[in-house]
């Protein structure tokens, strides 16, 4: 994994990140690569957010997973700043080789040296496969979610 970056992503990952995004079941119906100006709003939006990260695995050059990690100032639990975790995905050829581990792992840093105190993130109830992740890593499905579309 020596040759694996981790780094901010910019307007010319944007391809990239869609098409990672749109190559699941779930994202083939929501994502739309052939329509890059709202990602690429979005982007500008993000980057525009001290709390914002957006950031993409490289390996030679070539994005091979993506996530976005949210910092959240609170109230709750004595004032406590959390972070979320959204949007991870990672290319069909990289998957089982520990880049999973190593993103998250990246978010988990990020999110201690930025103070916080508790990391969160939500996955389909479909993703089987990601809660066994998710769970070897050490977090809890500890929580019921819901959404309402707007």
């Amino acid at each position: 994994m020596g040759d694996l970056e981790i780094r901010a992503a910019a307007a010319e990952d944007v391809p990239a990140i869609v098409a990672l995004l749109a190559d699941d079941p779930l994202g083939a119906l929501r994502e739309s690569p052939d329509d890059l100006a709202p990602y690429l709003a979005a982007l500008e939006r993000l980057r525009a957010d001290p709390n914002q990260h957006l950031v993409v695995a490289l390996r030679h050059g070539r994005v091979v997973g993506t996530l976005q990690l949210s910092v959240i100032p609170g109230l709750s639990r004595r004032g406590a700043t959390r972070s979320i975790i959204e949007g991870v995905r990672v290319h069909a050829d990289e998957r089982s080789n520990g880049l999973g581990t190593r993103l998250i792992q990246w978010a988990i840093d990020t999110s201690r040296r930025e103070g916080c105190r508790l990391v969160q993130l939500t996955s389909d109830r479909t993703r089987t496969d990601a809660h066994r992740f998710y769970e070897r890593l050490g977090f809890e499905a500890s929580h019921v979610g819901y959404k309402l579309p707007l």
